[in-house]
């Protein structure tokens, strides 16, 4: 990833205060995008981001992206069959437990990695790449976008607002966000 490893800590909800990233609240209805900023303890846990995610209660398309610590991206989609995830790097599991939990929730291992050797391995996604393909994001060009580790997460995550036609009401909640 073009963003450095901080270190080999795991950010627990006590540390949100310390992590990075930002995590945004995406809604369709009527044809219209509304973004909303979701709170610091989206970014260490699973079940607080889902649970922000189902209380919006929307008629149309809700789903969560998440830049955790600048480090990778999560885009989650509750549904009452259960949660969609995509998590872009799979390796991040083994220094962030937000990580952890959506491998465990989607019933995929945490890698058997060095946490010393990480820089040196190429990030891999899991989950599902086609969480938005109903939208208007097929699973093939989400590929690539996760594949351009080059990027920042905040930077894919814009790919992937400009892609789906949020990108303004993307950008209009980042430059309120404290940084």
């Amino acid at each position: 990833m073009a963003a450095q490893r901080s270190s080999t800590n795991r950010a627990t909800p006590e540390e949100f205060d310390d992590l990075e990233g930002f995590g945004v609240a995406v809604v369709r209805e009527e044809g219209k995008w509304k973004c909303t900023p979701m709170t610091g303890a989206a970014l260490t846990s699973l079940a607080a981001a889902e649970t922000e995610l189902r209380e919006l209660r929307s008629s149309g398309a809700v789903f969560g992206l998440l830049d955790v610590d600048d480090e990778f991206f999560v885009v989650l989609r509750p549904a009452p069959s259960g949660t969609r995830i995509l998590l872009s790097d799979a390796t991040a599991a083994i220094d962030y437990d937000i990580a952890a939990d959506i491998l465990d929730a989607i019933n995929v291992e945490i890698p058997d990695i060095d946490p010393d050797e990480l820089d040196d391995v190429e990030p891999w996604e899991e989950g599902d790449l086609s969480v938005l393909a109903d939208l208007g994001l097929p699973e093939p060009v989400l590929s690539v976008i996760v594949a351009e580790t080059d990027l920042y997460p905040d930077e894919q995550l814009g790919m992937i607002a400009a892609r789906l036609g949020f990108a303004n009401e993307l950008a209009a909640v980042l430059d309120k966000l404290p940084r």
